[in-house]
């Protein structure tokens, strides 16, 4: 038979004996929509036309008792599922457009109404909508109809649940939980009902209502959902979804409106971490976004019916080990063999990145892989960029015949290596030979790229086989692509970029103008934001002398002149620049009239910063959320604990020192009101907070709150939200780098920075919307999230200045808080700043309700911290108390936490959130336990604010008069 014979007779695959034996039990999984169908066409032929009389017309339109009309001429067509088209029987009048025959588009409509997201088909869902805290959010509640599912979906993918694709619907109350009263009364109302009550009544619809046990295929679901939402919404899900370790969409399709969709823009925010090795060198963890940096790709689809799973398949050779991880859905899941309604077509990406570790390093560098849905006939589209991107395609498939050698013969220039998983049907063998053997030459293949793989083997093997594959693809000169090279062939194929739109071009070109010019991020701080440093150092220092003499029994009058004159002639200087041209390019980039634009720009920004960011030697993932500066030892002011890049907040600083100077010239009467140039800026930083960007309350370098920008910022945040203003205020304090921001971006959907060098110093605070049935029930209409910059462990009275700083930080943000959450890696390890801050508020009566939070991040889940565990956390060691006692002038009356009024430590004032990661990163997804234990303590913040346990909540004009007094 030739070359493929001899290697199938010679070990390189089953023997026929073997064959014959296996084949027989194999059970290929054949989806409907690709089953052969006869169909059949009714035809009307021009002699049947003309024995129709005027009689018969009117009969048809009006048929009388009894009468049959003449019947058409019907002819049989065999035909593929996906490629069914209704035709005449003289075979004219063919559909056009095969990868989108009508009955998809119908099922794509079904689709939407049975999850109820056909009304998010012109006004997108949108980000702001899925964060909003409802009912829902207080019980881990478990979708009873399909409309449930997409908020269900979405609800667990921003606690990052690992179960979040799980489509399984349940009854709200089991028939036999039912009370008697009510099972009768209903019993009652079906015997008696009376059709001629309601002579509308359609008996018959009932059956059409959709139950809770209405299978849904997860992959239709994401699908569903993500053609119903806007750019950021997207991107949301997806940087979630890459959390969570699940298989990301690529390309998307949309029956409905005749095109298939390249994911590019919604693949921007995802960041990832990898051990990088070059062949002669020191290795090192290296950062870098998904969408830019390089790597081989390897393709596997599917042709014709595969009794092998590709997703399997794929599965196995991204677990390491024995740790099996579904990042790809398939068949043996829960809903996994549901017919695909609207995901045929759907392109899928996943990476391996190495650890550093040998025993988990199955690939020496990144990877990535792609899964095709759906036969490649059916798709040829996406298959043909599969074939331009990749290294290598693995095809898996049952049967080669003469159809599926043509559309392989087509591939003849392509310079792709392809490879063949064949599980060939009972007395297919000779026919896949005999076509496998013409591809030869065609495909320039050899026996090495044909495996067999049948129920007798073993799969470990198999796997490993698969691997030395995609190994010696590695060592060798190959294709390496980046997901913007996919983008760049996706378009020379014809596919829709989401990042193509105009409004998002527009927003990019203007952050490269701006961007461009950023040679050294030192230098452009000085140079092009010269109201920050030095200026604003010392404007803040005098600020922090004049409040204290504020609160001094008898202030020295001289004094205070003289720091009012000096405080002027500082803000004089700042008046006296303009902003830069940098600076105008981004306040004409927030002024944008388009909130699309807007927040585009804002995106775009985040990312080119990153980008011109001086590269820095990174730490394993798993530090990055332990490491924390060592006990002891004095800190200087000056310099940051974690290099600082740039960041948008540094153009909103500025913005806010031109503010802050030009209002103090006001106040002062050193500058007419009519003549003020920044009197609009606070109304935009507003606007962005409403839309969900993270706003700095603290300044990150001095450690100050630059009071007139904040009030201002909250005055038109008042006039903006009219009569929805009342406010609950929750911070987030605790040791550099416990995952406070993780816990909280977990928690309520935030986007405060995390795990990129601990995050920013000073503090940051984002809004959240309560929806308005819940406003009523919850107290409050919205939620203002603060957090913070990590806080120095222990008792450092020794640093001076920057100790005093963070006690006076931790008392504003306590003070204006109605919930505090304290995050801590050791039970013991209490930061100092925040005893000081309780001494200082019990002083003045506010107190707000408060959660310590400890953070083992590499522990095995348990289920709480013990006993002692709370009383070490709330008896402080002595030598801790005796200092603080002695900073706030109590001598020795210091009392430990477990001694004041407001501590109860039997009630859920102390929580364990067990380990982030479940596996070693980057590897690992996010452990189910911690999700669920941030989800715990989530309903109990709710449930403590709903119940008044968190003090008087506040309106806007009660938060501003707050902050002037603390």
């Amino acid at each position: 038979m030739g070359k493929l014979t001899q290697g199938f007779e010679s070990g390189i695959g089953p023997t026929t004996h073997d064959l014959h034996s296996d084949l027989g039990e194999v059970a290929p999984e054949i989806k409907a929509s690709e089953r052969r169908t006869a169909v059949a066409i009714a035809v009307w032929s021009p002699q049947s036309l003309t024995t129709l009389c005027l009689l018969d017309l009117i009969h048809l339109l009006n048929p009388p008792q009894g009468y049959f009309p003449p019947q058409p001429n019907l002819e049989w067509r065999e035909m593929e599922g996906d490629d069914c088209e209704f035709r005449y029987g003289d075979g004219a009048n063919e559909a056009q457009d095969n990868d989108f025959p009508a009955v998809e588009r119908s099922r794509f409509q079904e689709m939407l109404s049975l999850l109820g997201l056909e009304t998010y088909q012109v006004q997108k869902l949108s980000l702001q909508d899925s964060l909003q805290i409802s009912f829902d959010s207080m019980k881990n509640w478990a979708p009873q109809i399909p409309k449930d599912l997409p908020w269900n979906f979405l609800r667990k993918l921003q606690a990052l649940n690992a179960d979040a694709r799980n489509t399984t619907m349940v009854l709200d109350m089991l028939p036999e939980a039912r009370p008697v009263e009510k099972e009768s009364q209903m019993e009652e109302e079906i015997i008696y009902w009376d059709p001629a009550d309601d002579l509308a009544a359609d008996i018959y619809s009932f059956s059409e209502l959709p139950t809770p046990d209405t299978p849904v295929n997860p992959l239709d679901l994401v699908c569903a959902l993500l053609l119903s939402s806007d750019s950021f919404l997207q991107q949301e899900i997806v940087l979630k979804m890459a959390l969570c370790q699940f298989a990301l969409p690529l390309v998307l399709p949309d029956s409905e409106n005749h095109y298939h969709t390249f994911l590019l823009w919604a693949m921007r925010g995802i960041v990832r971490t990898w051990w990088s090795q070059p062949p002669r060198g020191v290795g090192s963890f290296r950062e870098d976004s998904v969408v830019l940096s390089r790597a081989p790709a390897f393709a596997f689809v599917r042709m014709d019916v595969s009794s092998n799973s590709k997703s399997q398949l794929l599965n196995a050779i991204l677990s390491p080990g024995h740790r099996q991880w579904d990042c790809f859905w398939h068949r043996d899941l829960n809903l996994g063999t549901n017919a695909r309604e609207i995901s045929d077509g759907l392109v899928e990406i996943s990476w391996f990145f190495p650890s550093g570790r040998e025993d988990l390093d199955i690939f020496p560098e990144p990877v990535a892989f792609l899964n095709l849905r759906g036969d490649i006939g059916s798709h040829w589209l996406q298959f043909k960029l599969l074939t331009e991107i990749s290294s290598a395609v693995f095809i898996l498939t049952d049967n080669i015949s003469k159809k599926e050698y043509k559309l392989l013969y087509s591939m003849k220039e392509s310079t792709t290596k392809y490879y063949f998983i064949l599980s060939p049907y009972r007395g297919k063998r000779n026919t896949n030979l005999r076509f496998l053997n013409k591809l030869i030459p065609v495909l320039k293949i050899d026996h090495s790229h044909v495996l067999v793989k049948v129920s007798s083997t073993d799969s470990d093997s198999f796997v490993k086989r698969i691997r030395a594959i995609v190994g010696n693809v590695l060592r060798a000169p190959c294709r390496r692509v980046s997901v913007e090279d996919m983008a760049h062939a996706a378009r020379k194929l014809g596919l829709k970029v989401d990042e193509d739109c105009e409004e998002c071009q527009k927003a990019k070109d203007r952050m490269e103008r701006i961007t461009r010019k950023i040679k050294d991020s030192d230098a452009y701080r000085r140079e092009e934001l010269r109201l920050q440093g030095d200026p604003w150092r010392k404007a803040a220092q005098v600020e922090k002398e004049f409040c204290q003499l504020q609160w001094a029994a008898d202030p020295p009058e001289k004094h205070r002149a003289e720091l009012r004159r000096r405080l002027l002639e500082l803000r004089m200087q700042q008046n006296g620049h303009d902003p830069s041209s940098g600076v105008q390019e981004f306040i004409s980039g927030i002024s944008s009239p388009s909130l699309s634009e807007k927040q585009y720009f804002l995106r775009w920004m985040e990312w080119g910063l990153a980008r011109v960011a001086q590269p820095r030697l990174r730490q394993p993932p798993e530090m990055l959320l332990t490491l924390r500066p060592k006990h002891g030892g004095p800190s200087d002011l000056g310099e940051p604990l974690w290099p600082e890049p740039l960041g948008v907040e540094h153009f909103l600083r500025e913005m806010g020192q031109f503010y802050e100077a030009e209002s103090c010239l006001v106040e002062a009467g050193r500058l007419p009101a009519g003549q003020r140039r920044f009197a609009h800026f606070p109304g935009l930083a507003s606007e962005l907070l409403l839309t969900g960007l993270p706003l700095e309350l603290i300044d990150g370098s001095t450690l100050s709150m630059p009071v007139r920008w904040v009030t201002g910022l909250l005055k038109e945040l008042h006039i903006r939200l009219e009569r929805r203003s009342r406010l609950v205020v929750l911070s987030a304090l605790g040791v550099p780098c416990t995952g406070k921001s993780t816990l909280l971006n977990t928690m309520f959907g935030l986007r405060f920075a995390a795990g990129k060098s601990c995050g920013p110093r000073g503090a940051f605070m984002q809004l959240i919307t309560v929806a308005e049935g819940f406003s009523q029930d919850l107290g409050c209409d919205h939620i203002l999230v603060i957090d913070s910059g990590g806080l120095i462990g222990g008792a450092l009275t020794s640093a001076g200045d920057r100790f005093e700083l963070e006690a006076s930080l931790a008392t504003l943000l306590m003070g204006l808080s109605n919930v505090t959450v304290i995050s801590l890696a050791e039970t013991k390890d209490i930061p100092a700043a925040i005893l000081h801050a309780f001494l200082r508020l019990e002083k003045t009566g506010h107190m707000p309700n408060y959660q310590f939070v400890h953070q083992n991040l590499h522990e095995v889940s348990v289920p709480g911290p013990r006993p002692r565990d709370k009383r070490q956390l709330l008896d402080p060691p002595g030598d801790l108390s005796r200092a603080a006692a002695q900073m706030e002038k109590q001598g020795d009356g210091f009392r430990a936490l477990a001694g004041l009024a407001f501590c109860d430590p039997e009630k859920q004032h102390i929580w364990h959130i067990p380990g982030l990661w479940h596996g070693a990163p980057p590897m690992a997804a996010v452990s189910l336990a911690y999700s669920e234990a941030i989800f715990e303590l989530k309903r109990c913040l709710l449930e403590n604010i709903r119940n008044g346990l968190s003090n008087q909540n506040k309106n806007i004009q009660q938060l501003i008069e707050l902050v002037r007094r603390l």
